[in-house]
């Protein structure tokens, strides 16, 4: 197992090699990661739409939604949200602010290629027409309160959402195996979903889904696009703020002199 100074010069160097990956490699890597994410959250819906308890639900769909990042890490893909800890690499020059933005602006996009792609799928297999259109009626549902959320609110659920995301990227370097990388992320993944804090690319799951599900179902919904862009906007900022704060706050510890 590493330490963490050893965790920190790993994901130094692993923001340097995300830094100058070829615009196409990158692109089809964040694809393949915002469809992770996405199926995790098809999952971790489906295991709860018929569960009466509330708080037993959230718990069943905390313990399935770790495998969203189980598949990033392990098959290898690009996530925004733990690409927030590129922060580390920019603020010890190996990455120029430039390569930074480049790589954010375009791993956000293909992962929201790959979620909504995820949404789509699910949605017109009519995967969502399991538990006698219970799984659609969810997907409506999650949508609708996700975009009624408060900026405010939004904001700092993004907060905290990242800073454990983050934390679960960070602890999962901490181990050479495959095993011992999904039981270190396991936790913080299932915390953030228990407390019903926002992930951004898992948001650009679960808005497209319920808009598809809700036209597709014929069902009435108060979703806007207002509403959804509103919910980005606050939950990508809280999430850049959590990861960062992260990144900054370990890099203080580990690797500044």
């Amino acid at each position: 197992m590493l330490t963490p100074p050893e965790i920190a010069r790993s994901l130094l160097a692993a923001g340097e090699s995300k830094a100058r990956l070829p615009f196409g490699k990158m692109l089809l890597l964040a694809i393949l990661a915002g469809a992770y994410i996405a199926l995790a959250g098809v999952g971790a819906t489906a295991a709860a739409v018929t569960v009466e308890s509330g708080s037993l639900a959230k718990l069943l769909s905390a313990c399935v939604f770790p495998a969203g990042l189980s598949m990033v890490i392990l098959a290898g893909s690009e996530l925004f949200t733990g690409n927030c800890l590129m922060v580390m690499a920019l603020l010890e020059r190996r990455i120029t602010p430039a390569q930074l933005l480049r790589n954010w602006l375009t791993v956000y996009l293909g992962n929201a290629m790959g979620g909504a792609a995820v949404a789509a799928l699910a949605v017109y297999s009519h995967t969502a027409s399991l538990f006698g259109d219970g799984l659609a009626r969810s997907m409506v549902s999650i949508a609708e309160s996700k975009a009624a959320l408060g900026a405010g609110d939004a904001f700092l659920r993004g907060v905290l959402c990242n800073f454990l995301v983050c934390l679960a990227v960070w602890m999962a370097a901490a181990s050479k195996r495959a095993e011992g990388k999904v039981i270190a992320l396991f936790f913080p993944i299932l915390l953030f979903v228990l407390c019903g804090y926002e992930h951004c690319i898992a948001n650009l799951y679960y808005l497209p889904a319920g808009a598809f599900a809700a036209a597709e179902y014929g069902m009435e919904t108060t979703l806007t696009l207002a509403g959804c862009l509103k919910n980005l906007a606050a939950v990508t900022l809280g999430n850049l703020v959590g990861g960062a704060a992260l990144g900054v706050g370990y890099r203080f510890a580990y690797l500044k002199e």
